[in-house]
């Protein structure tokens, strides 16, 4: 009897913890080519949005393939988040720009934002996790 009660917690527990861990799927796209990773920075509120990774909630290095990059976050909580992504072409770890601070390699948004001078807002850039699976898409620039 003991042991039925004990798998049965353990059936009821496994269950309770796949319907709550919400998942976030990027696909990255318009990436001129398969040199070097895609960086993503996915940040849960805007201190340090778009580029301090040591302030990002979760962050990964992508393998590049058909020019697209996809990667799965697992157990976000639901929340406002944003992504911030760039093609490390060198692997270096940075964004390379030129003279006048233009990135060299492609970048990008979640929602696909944009910026004036500069990059966008984290409110700009915001977007809901929800219960479940959640899919982004961002096209590099």
């Amino acid at each position: 009897m003991m042991k039925l009660l004990l798998i049965l917690s353990l059936i009821v527990g496994t269950m309770f913890f796949e319907q709550n861990s919400n998942s976030l799927t990027l696909t990255v796209t318009n990436v001129k080519n398969e040199q070097g990773v895609v960086r993503v920075l996915l940040f849960k509120g805007d201190s340090g949005f778009p580029d301090d990774p040591d302030k990002a909630f979760k962050s990964a290095s992508v393998k590049i393939s058909g020019n697209k990059a996809v990667t799965v976050f697992d157990n976000i909580p639901e929340g406002t988040y944003a992504l911030s992504v760039f093609h490390d072409s060198q692997n270096t770890g940075k964004l390379r720009t030129n003279a006048f601070g233009i990135p060299r390699d492609g970048y990008g948004f979640s929602n696909d934002a944009m910026g004036t001078f500069g990059p966008p807002s984290f409110e700009k850039a915001a977007f809901k996790i929800t219960a479940g699976k959640n899919n982004a898409n961002i096209n590099l620039r």
